[in-house]
């Protein structure tokens, strides 16, 4: 018996504002949990439970990492899923609200401050990381099936960047202050946990009731199995370059990331100026996305990225001279680097779509979701690295760990390190990243993913024909 539906492809048209809006504003469920443990998750094992700087790292990419194997499942059961919903949007709604309580869960402490209290917060943390992958990954594929106009694509990244960056400003910089106003230690991450467990919530009811009636793609053959899929995905050599650079470059942002507050603790010498920073580095995104949206559109968007990650890479390379700068200088700097960041997001994100419409006219099989799912597995093994890669700095250098209420003075070497994994090292690691983008070309992809018009597809539904005409791409839901 076959077993298929009558399907449209994506409309060339621009989408509704409420649509663009409502999907980007996803990037507050994405942007908190790509943001909170980063910043909060390694300070929280190696200053509130005492978990030394090395093993505290490797609790925080060991959950990333099972996302690297799970993903591309994740991206294969959205691929094939057929729902009154559509494929991807049943994903968002369920595991975006597990998420938001799971995540709440891994810093609640139910075992408080014990031998096994590392122990409980890896398991916590995988469990999130799971809910994570099934959210991000249906998320991600959908700008692909929503649309088949580069330049709206562009428009829609636009939005996610500018709306990911609010996510990342009010969860980055909030979630410190909520911290040491609810007493700090174990009481104050127990309530940093809920806060950000809301705007999970939040995010994710945008996400899924703004797009109830978005087109939701073509739904076509896919190939048999993932171990043919990810032959597909490799065989891309657009799509490979970029995700090898993308990844590279997530593990130098998220380095600086957790270091964040080590580095106003250590560095600056007040802690207080952790959530300064986070404002400081995050707050350009909101104002220069249509500055680098321009530079995409006279340069395209592939110079675009080499020009933002360039001045991401040498004002991070400047910063190791925080230490003699005033302080002026250093938020000036930092403000550089926010700048270099928010174009280097917006054109990775808006290049993905492109690489997956490249597919799609190649092969005429939709397998976005294979695609976005190792997209998001090494994005997030990228975001796992980082903070681990900054753990072994540290304990390279001889960071002392403690627990709640403790007070211990770090020795120069210590300082040194955190600044060195602060700078120097995210620094080199996004620049050298640049390397891996030859190769990249998308000169000969089919006119039909530059410029598609809708079009309806009849297949079978059960042994049934379906008669095409009946639907537009607003219809279903």
């Amino acid at each position: 018996m076959t077993s298929s539906v009558e399907v449209m492809e994506a409309p060339g048209e621009a989408l509704p504002t409420h649509v663009r809006v409502g999907y980007s504003l996803g990037s507050l469920t994405t942007g908190a949990f790509g943001t909170v443990p980063g910043l909060l998750l390694l300070p929280y094992l190696t200053d509130t439970l005492g978990v030394a700087a090395g093993l505290a790292g490797l609790l925080v990419l060991l959950p990333k990492a099972w996302d690297v194997v799970l993903n591309p499942l994740v991206g294969r059961i959205s691929d094939r899923t057929q729902t009154r919903w559509g494929a991807r949007r049943p994903y968002l709604l369920f595991a975006g609200l597990g998420m938001a309580a799971l995540f709440a869960g891994i810093f609640a402490a139910p075992l408080g401050i014990s031998a096994y209290s590392g122990l409980y917060v890896v398991v916590m943390f995988l469990l999130t990381a799971t809910a994570f992958g099934f959210f991000q990954v249906p998320y991600v594929a959908m700008p692909a099936e929503m649309t088949s106009s580069p330049d709206e694509r562009t428009r829609l990244m636009t939005w996610r960047v500018a709306l990911l960056a609010t996510s990342i400003l009010v969860s980055g910089a909030l979630a410190p202050i909520i911290r040491d106003s609810t007493g700090g230690g174990v009481p104050g991450y127990r309530w940093m946990g809920l806060f950000v467990a809301a705007i999970m919530v939040a995010g994710t009811c945008f996400a899924f009731f703004s797009t109830a009636k978005a087109p939701t793609g073509v739904i076509t053959a896919s190939e048999p199995s993932l171990r043919v899929q990810l032959k597909v995905v490799a065989a891309n050599r657009p799509f490979r370059v970029l995700v090898a650079c993308f990844v590279v470059q997530a593990t130098g942002v998220a380095c600086m990331l957790g270091g964040v507050e080590y580095f106003a603790r250590h560095v600056l010498g007040d802690p207080g100026t952790t959530t300064t920073l986070f404002v400081v580095v995050v707050s350009p995104a909101l104002v220069v996305m249509p500055f680098w949206r321009r530079v995409g559109e006279r340069l395209g968007k592939l110079k675009g990225y080499v020009v933002a990650s360039i001045t991401l890479t040498v004002a991070t390379l400047v910063l190791v001279a925080a230490p003699v700068l005033p302080n002026w200088a250093v938020y000036a700097i930092i403000a550089v680097i926010g700048f270099g960041y928010a174009g280097q997001q917006l054109f990775g994100l808006a290049m993905l779509p492109d690489c997956i419409a490249y597919d799609t006219a190649r092969t005429g099989k939709r397998q976005a979701g294979v695609f976005t799912g190792v997209w998001t597995a090494g994005e997030t093994l990228g975001l796992a690295l980082g903070p681990f890669i900054f753990g072994i700095v540290l304990q390279a250098f001889g960071y002392i760990s403690t627990t709640a209420g403790m007070t211990v003075t770090q020795t120069d070497s210590a300082r040194t390190g955190v600044l060195l994994g602060f700078t120097v090292v995210p620094g080199l690691i996004v620049g050298i990243a640049l390397v891996l983008l030859r190769g990249y070309d998308l000169g000969d992809m089919p006119a039909a993913t530059q410029s598609a018009p809708a079009k309806t597809k009849v297949r079978t539904v059960a042994g049934r024909s379906t008669s095409p005409g009946t639907t537009t791409p607003y219809d279903a839901d």
